[in-house]
């Protein structure tokens, strides 16, 4: 099969090794063809445009960062629609909210192209072991088509419903990661402060009921004040962005996530939007 990755950011540039390593035909855009070039190496093909990217594809995975650059490559001048032709599906996995899923999966429909959102949980390393969480809105016919390909970057997949509900699941499931990080952090300076070795507050809270996978992964680097990024804190914020205009249009209550927005602009303002999200611990340790 050919499939086409629009976006080869961290974790665009992960699936598309991880796809072209399972014997796939992997095509691949980016607005900066420079950004993309190191795949060549691995027998990736560069395309020039989005156009002529379709034009060769069955399935296209977009991942860029919001609702404006998905319509851009889709829409726009030597967009996706102009390579379009029959068998043509997109699976979007970026993180926008379901309202702008919803209207590009019409778009694409009155083009006669089938669409699904196709966001996932999991960072690069584990794109590249196929070891994500795949989360899926659109028909089930579309799903299945694409679903050879989900598997191979994903252990599980959960279709939960029509268009809009994965990128819906997405940003419930990033205001607990935001949240997450921010507990942590906390911790991780009351520890500190109150005389307590750090490391030992996360080997108890890692030896309890409480502890998660970022305290275990992450919340050692997060005391030695290690942030390579594996989800860039600028891209952590764009999605509180969302969620929070996503919590306002529902009427969703979400205090929380509306805070933990403020001191991520606030982190960016700072200059830590390029380090890991997980460096919002910088921000509280240097903020009064």
């Amino acid at each position: 099969m050919d499939v086409g990755i629009i976006g080869t950011g961290l974790l665009g540039s992960a699936i598309a090794k991880r796809i072209a390593s399972s014997g796939h035909k992997v095509h691949a855009y980016n607005r900066t063809r420079q950004k993309a070039e190191s795949l060549e190496k691995l027998g990736i093909a560069i395309e020039d445009s989005p156009k002529e990217l379709a034009e060769k594809c069955q399935i296209v995975i977009i991942i860029v960062k919001d609702s404006q650059a998905i319509e851009e490559v889709s829409f726009g001048k030597n967009g996706i629609i102009h390579g379009k032709h029959d068998g043509l599906i997109i699976a979007d996995m970026s993180t926008i909210s379901p309202i702008s899923s919803k209207k590009i999966a019409k778009k694409f429909t009155d083009n006669k192209i089938m669409m699904i959102d196709t966001p996932v949980m999991g960072g690069p390393s584990l794109a590249e072991k196929g070891q994500m969480i795949v989360m899926v809105g659109g028909k089930n016919e579309t799903y299945q088509k694409c679903k050879p390909i989900l598997d191979l970057i994903g252990e599980k997949t959960f279709h939960l419903g029509d268009n809009g509900s994965g990128h819906a699941m997405k940003l419930v499931m990033n205001s607990q990661i935001a949240i997450l990080a921010l507990s942590i952090s906390e911790g991780i300076i009351l520890a500190k402060k109150s005389g307590l070795d750090p490391i030992t507050f996360l080997e108890v809270l890692n030896s309890t009921y409480f502890k998660t996978g970022m305290s275990v992964n992450k919340g050692p680097k997060m005391a030695k004040g290690e942030f390579e990024p594996s989800f860039f804190l600028k891209m952590m914020q764009k999605d509180l962005d969302e969620i929070e205009h996503t919590a306002k249009e529902f009427g969703a209550n979400m205090p929380m996530s509306k805070l933990a927005n403020q001191l991520y602009q606030k982190a960016i303002k700072a200059g830590l939007g390029n380090i890991d999200y997980t460096g919002i611990l910088a921000y509280l340790e240097k903020s009064k």
